[in-house]
């Protein structure tokens, strides 16, 4: 299937998905609204910028999230703060899936094979979402962002929105970090060690 054609297919599923996903979550966004309300003062719902499909700036949304109260915790474990940025989808500046959305200021910084990233929509969940290690070094998390663009079929999305569901039931979402100790290998929706090439021809495990 010619490229344009994909991803005019990835755009009729995400909308599609997230209207959906909107029509069933909207009982729910009441709910999730009223207890972060009441869980501490501030803004409901808050925006933070980042870099889009060609590095385009755009206001990510979510729900306001404190780690310090157990309504925070609990909603960034079952990715529930993250509902908003469903309207991002049907506004297409993001995908259900896709690489992690980044700040205008690390866009900006970005050299060589990571600049693929700006190719495609950022996603809601993807490869670094999804990976088995906790708080995964961006170093990593921008190999497997490179090997989303790189290698990306349908099937692929459907895989990492299965597991996503399936961490957010267990309550399990493990973050991305700048830094970290020494590297560990981190595993795909498959969980099989993979060795990524990147353009320049490096070769990266993940």
């Amino acid at each position: 299937m010619p490229l344009f054609a994909t991803f005019s297919v990835k755009r009729a599923v995400d909308l599609l998905g997230a209207l959906l996903l909107l029509l069933l979550g909207a009982p729910l966004l009441p709910a999730v609204a009223a207890a972060v309300a009441l869980s501490a003062r501030g803004p409901v719902l808050v925006g933070s910028v980042r870099a889009g499909l060609a590095d385009r700036p755009f206001t990510m949304l979510a729900f306001r999230t404190a780690p310090a109260t157990r309504t925070g915790r609990l909603l960034r474990r079952r990715f529930l703060d993250r509902l908003p940025q469903l309207i991002n989808v049907v506004r297409g500046e993001m995908s259900l899936v896709g690489p992690r959305p980044v700040t205008l200021q690390r866009a900006a910084s970005a050299v060589g094979a990571e600049r693929a990233r700006a190719a495609v929509r950022p996603g809601m969940t993807g490869l670094w979402q999804t990976s088995d290690r906790s708080g995964l070094p961006w170093e990593e998390a921008a190999v497997l962002d490179l090997h989303y663009v790189q290698e990306y079929w349908l099937g692929l999305d459907l895989l990492i929105l299965a597991r996503t569901a399936r961490m957010a039931l267990r309550g399990r979402t493990p973050d991305v970090r700048t830094r970290r100790g020494a590297a560990r290998g981190a595993r795909t929706p498959g969980g099989a060690a993979r060795e990524v090439r990147t353009r320049e021809g490096a070769a990266r495990t993940v």
